[in-house]
């Protein structure tokens, strides 16, 4: 079993900045891709940014140049640094890890944007 544990949510205000972190820990042999997923009320679960083993980043066009994903591998620790964000990015942010036995959750961490 892999655990992760999310950290760094809460509300700001619009043009405000937070930084997501989400370690990883228990049966890991190799961590590949981890990711950030993200959910609105009423909307599906969407890929806000991931990145690979070697350190290979994807984004959603709703994040570019706004989100940065990073990770710390000898911590198997992932980050996402958000800035400027948007009423729009209201909602709870997930993480994913791809390990040899599949892809683990965490529970969310809730980010609201609001003045």
């Amino acid at each position: 079993q892999v655990q992760l544990v999310e950290s760094g949510g809460g509300l700001v205000q619009p043009g405000g900045s937070l930084r997501l972190s989400c370690a990883a820990s228990g049966s890991i042999f190799r961590l590949n891709a981890m990711g950030w997923y993200r959910q609105a009320p009423g909307k599906q679960r969407e890929l806000v940014a991931r990145i690979t083993s070697v350190g290979s980043t994807a984004y959603a066009d709703s994040a570019k140049g706004r989100f940065t994903i990073s990770r710390d591998s000898a911590k198997n620790t992932v980050y996402l640094q958000m800035n400027s964000l948007k009423p729009e990015d209201t909602a709870v942010y997930f993480c994913a890890v791809v390990v040899t036995t599949g892809t683990y959750w965490g529970r969310g961490t809730q980010v609201t944007v609001s003045s």
